[in-house]
């Protein structure tokens, strides 16, 4: 399965049950004030925060690669009474009819492009989105392994219909020389004695010191800050048109 469509049919249905962080809109909302509007989340799945920021307000639009995220996204917005705008496109591949004086992800979802040309084509779709002025906010981490003792170990939820909802870790392989790593998870679904099951490829890719820096030259963006978050698990990049 391509990368792009790993939040899709199953995985979509069982993503916010499941997940275990929530990105909390006021960091988000303080980026979107500071560099201005219109925005944009890259990677808005099903509208955290996205949601939360509209209902702040502010001029946010979202993008997303899966069809079925998207359509979470925009019943969410409907049961809280919010307008969205939202699209669907992969990261490396925008072709939007507007300009946006922020583009940011919320967390490291940039981790989830497999490979550097992948990366480099997502940050030359940021640079041909920015208005004049504009700053992009990319968080980046360095994946660590699962911990053996984590392999097989179930994570359970409870869906709105009350099935029983489970993911667990059934393998990884990680290639240092390639710097990606591939966890395979495989998701479950059981009610009324009818169980389903996939198994998904969650492929991670990071880069060496000075490796997105040299990417982001490339695609026409400098640096302007870096910052480590406070625990330390991810570095925040902000992005701006290179003179």
């Amino acid at each position: 399965m391509d990368p792009a469509d790993f939040y899709t049919g199953i995985v979509a249905e069982m993503y916010a049950p499941l997940k275990a962080v929530s990105q909390e809109a006021g960091p988000y909302a303080a980026f979107v004030r500071e560099a201005g509007a219109p925005a944009l989340e890259l990677g808005c799945g099903d509208g955290d925060p996205l949601l939360a920021l509209r209902q702040l307000g502010l001029d946010v639009e979202g993008v997303d690669s899966s069809a079925d995220m998207l359509a979470r996204c925009r019943r969410r917005a409907r049961e809280q009474g919010v307008e969205v705008v939202v699209h669907h496109q992969r990261m490396e591949a925008l072709d939007l009819p507007r300009r946006y004086r922020a583009v940011f992800l919320a967390g490291p979802t940039f981790n989830l492009l497999a490979d550097d040309a992948v990366a480099l084509a997502a940050l030359r779709g940021i640079r041909g989105h920015l208005a004049e002025g504009g700053t992009a906010l990319v968080p980046l981490f360095v994946p660590s392994p699962t911990p053996a003792e984590q392999f097989g170990r179930v994570r359970t939820a409870t869906g709105a219909d009350g099935a029983e909802l489970r993911v667990s870790v059934v393998g990884e392989e990680r290639d240092e020389e390639a710097r990606t790593q591939v966890t395979v998870l495989r998701y479950e679904r059981r009610h009324g004695g009818v169980s389903t099951a996939v198994d998904r490829d969650w492929v991670l890719h990071w880069y060496p010191p000075g490796g997105f820096e040299a990417l982001a030259a490339a695609a026409g963006l400098a640096v302007a800050s870096v910052a480590d978050t406070a625990d330390g698990g991810v570095r925040e990049y902000r992005l701006r048109a290179a003179a």
